[in-house]
């Protein structure tokens, strides 16, 4: 496996994963919002984060988004999950990029106890998205500085 830093040319395939992942986990969603947040992505997310792929075998499994010591974004291809790229992008994102906090989805029941499980608690929660749609967040925090 490798983690590397993306480049605008990665963006077609993190596009392609991000909506694989979206899909199979973001249910809760409408699909008009689905369909802002894709046009959204590539213009306005991207830009604004420092984004990794993880690959293995030269096959891009899984991205992530970091801005400052914030997770912004982490997805795996559907067809890949439960196969320890999220949590090797998340130990790379805490040990290598100083990742203490995240936000995500209440809704998003499996992400919640993802990041609970690798060490992360519930700090507050937004009834809305940084969007401002109605869809809440849940806002945690690494517990242990050292993990």
């Amino acid at each position: 496996m490798n983690i590397r830093k993306a480049h605008k040319e990665d963006y077609a395939e993190l596009m392609r994963i991000w909506e694989s992942a979206v899909k199979a986990t973001h249910d809760f969603l409408s699909n008009d919002d689905f369909e802002y947040y894709k046009q959204q992505l590539p213009v306005a997310y991207f830009p604004q984060v420092a984004l990794f792929v993880l690959e293995d075998e030269n096959v891009t499994k899984g991205f992530l988004g970091v801005a400052e010591n914030s997770l912004e974004m982490l997805f795996i291809d559907d067809q890949d999950r439960g196969k320890g790229y999220g949590k090797k992008l998340a130990r790379f994102a805490i040990d290598e990029l100083h990742v203490r906090k995240v936000d995500v989805n209440e809704q998003n029941k499996q992400a919640t106890g993802f990041y609970e499980k690798i060490g992360f608690v519930k700090v507050g929660r937004s009834d809305l998205d940084a969007e401002g749609k109605n869809y809440p967040l849940l806002h945690f925090e690494l517990a242990d500085q050292t993990k």
